[in-house]
């Protein structure tokens, strides 16, 4: 017989990767509903967009001369935008140390047919940032979403480069100091270090980046959510406000609660300090674990929002891959059950495991009630085995 399950669940036991925990003390009642109902286009409605993006830039310590703008599709929509958009004036490094990097280098290799060079590491490690050519445009991924893994600084990007530096910032942003100096197309989602809702990227562009998309025209013709030029020129509006589709204003009204939250904890300090507490808790839980470590070994690289961890259990290792998935299944489902954990379980493609968000919108005592949970939820899970 396994111990009986802890006394105490955690307040918020949110810790899906995305969509993530709302902010503390969030509710619907306190979002303004005038935009609702009305035109995006409307004076209102750009108000509305625009103080997203002022506001995020002010949060954010963008530069002036950096533009934001609000796009379709959430971060997948933002990093196809710019790649669609961008590449295949010189050749690209196609960084990748997780799926969603690996995505990226589909599209760059099977859909736009460029002349890219793979640099990939396997789930926990990173790829060679010291091979990237600063002759080259750059592709990766921040903070790998579904490993843990994350670039530790931008240090390995040139200053001298002559390519353009796209970086998927989705899981990275406002948890951990990006140097924007280094970076030209910088994309993320509302719905990740923020709590907001999903379906809605941000796009945030250099000069540099300006200056590619004014002088290069790809060969590919482009949708229509994809054009960021009019007449040779950038589309100036997009990053004013003057959205290319249709957005949700509710969606746009809970962002801004999620930013004004942000400002309130004393800014973007606040949120590192957040996720790097909410990472702290879990990992003195993992170690005091024997059964339980993380996927990525090296602390250096390894992710203060997306933690994900792999089972170590002897008996438990042993299993194929598919029963491992089965067994963390298991486990999700008495968790859920018992309303100790929601949405934990590893990302498809990844290694068998556990993957917990640590977010700033995630409290640390949630997160250090958790433990016991997972501890009994494994000894639960183990005890059915045949």
């Amino acid at each position: 017989m396994t111990d009986p399950a802890p006394a105490v669940r955690p307040a918020r036991p949110h810790f899906s990767s995305g969509p993530c925990a709302k902010r503390p003390g969030w509710s619907p009642d306190n979002l303004p509903t005038d935009a609702l109902g009305r035109s995006h286009r409307s004076k209102l409605g750009k108000s509305r967009l625009k103080e997203a993006i002022d506001r995020t830039r002010a949060l954010l310590g963008v530069p002036d001369d950096y533009r934001i703008g609000i796009v379709p599709a959430s971060d997948t929509g933002a990093v196809e935008m710019a790649m669609w958009s961008m590449l295949g004036p010189r050749p690209v490094d196609m960084l990748a140390w997780e799926s969603f990097g690996e995505g990226w280098v589909t599209d760059a290799v099977k859909q736009l047919k460029l002349d890219a060079r793979l640099l990939k590491a396997p789930y926990g490690e990173i790829a060679d940032l010291a091979a990237v050519d600063p002759s080259h445009d750059v592709v990766f991924t921040w903070n790998g979403t579904t490993s843990g893994v994350r670039a530790p600084n931008a240090d390995w990007i040139s200053d001298d480069r002559e390519g353009v530096v796209i970086c998927d910032a989705t899981s990275a942003i406002f948890a951990q100091a990006l140097d924007w100096a280094k970076l030209d197309a910088v994309t993320y989602s509302w719905q990740k270090v923020l709590g907001g809702e999903g379906a809605h990227g941000v796009l945030i562009l250099s000069p540099r980046a300006v200056e590619r998309l004014e002088s290069y025209t790809p060969e590919w013709p482009l949708p229509k959510i994809f054009r960021l030029t009019k007449g040779g020129k950038l589309n100036e509006a997009i990053f004013e406000g003057a959205t290319i589709n249709t957005p949700s204003m509710l969606c746009v009204e809970d962002y801004l609660d999620a930013l004004k939250w942000a400002e309130s904890l004393g800014g973007l300090e606040a949120l590192h300090g957040r996720a790097d507490a909410n990472a702290k808790a879990l990992h003195d839980w993992v170690e005091g674990a024997d059964w339980i470590d993380f996927l990525c070994a090296n602390p250096g690289i390894r992710s203060n929002t997306s933690v994900c961890l792999k089972i170590v259990d002897p008996d438990v290792a042993a299993l194929d891959d598919a029963d491992q998935r089965a067994f963390v299944k298991s486990m999700e489902k008495l968790l859920e059950e018992k309303g100790a954990a929601f949405d934990i379980g590893g990302y498809r493609d990844a290694p068998p495991g556990l993957r917990i968000w640590c977010g700033a919108t995630v409290e640390s005592a949630d997160i250090e009630a958790l433990g016991p949970w997972l501890d009994w939820a494994f000894a639960e899970a183990k005890s059915s085995l045949s």
